[in-house]
């Protein structure tokens, strides 16, 4: 079983071969929780990244580990999702992040002013998303457990107002999701 350390060390040489390539990205999901002590452990590394930086960072992380075939899922319609396997890890890539939430698709893309936070692990600094913001993503996800937890962590008081300060600039417009 991977430990977290293999799991954070991973993470540390893809910032540095992110840093070397001048992509811009930030870490999303559990993984960032954890750095933000929201949750004890994480199972994946979920990076988000431009669409316009897809293709070096499939060049990358292709050389680092192994890209899985496509799996898509209809609660989502991301524009450029790639999961790879890195020694044993799994590695989730997200350009045009987009969720469905009851019948219109949320635009979540990775936007510059959501990188509230850069994190030293290391010789790295790791970008952050915003844990309120994820909250909001795990909210249209249907995922209560999480909005459970990031809300005890960050306390219950305010959340409604801390989200609509924080989290609503960053959520795009709504658009409607095509029949599948």
């Amino acid at each position: 079983m991977i430990n977290l350390e293999e799991k954070i060390d991973l993470l540390k040489r893809i910032a540095h071969r992110f840093k070397e390539e001048r992509i811009e990205w930030a870490l999303g999901g559990s993984m960032m929780l954890y750095f933000k002590k929201i949750v004890s452990s994480f199972d994946d590394i979920d990076l988000m990244i431009f669409l316009s930086d897809v293709d070096r960072v499939r060049n990358i992380l292709s050389e680092m580990g192994e890209l899985k075939p496509e799996n898509p899922k209809a609660k989502y319609r991301t524009k450029r999702f790639m999961e790879f396997t890195i020694e044993g890890i799994d590695v989730d890539v997200m350009a045009g992040f987009a969720i469905v939430y009851e019948g219109n698709v949320v635009d979540c893309s990775l936007e510059k002013e959501q990188i509230v936070e850069m994190l030293p692990l290391g010789t790295e600094s790791i970008p952050l998303q915003s844990p309120l913001l994820w909250r909001e993503y795990y909210r249209l996800m249907e995922r209560p457990n999480k909005v459970e937890m990031i809300n005890k962590a960050l306390g219950d008081k305010s959340m409604e107002t801390k989200c609509e300060t924080v989290v609503a600039p960053c959520l795009p417009q709504k658009e409607e999701a095509e029949p599948s």
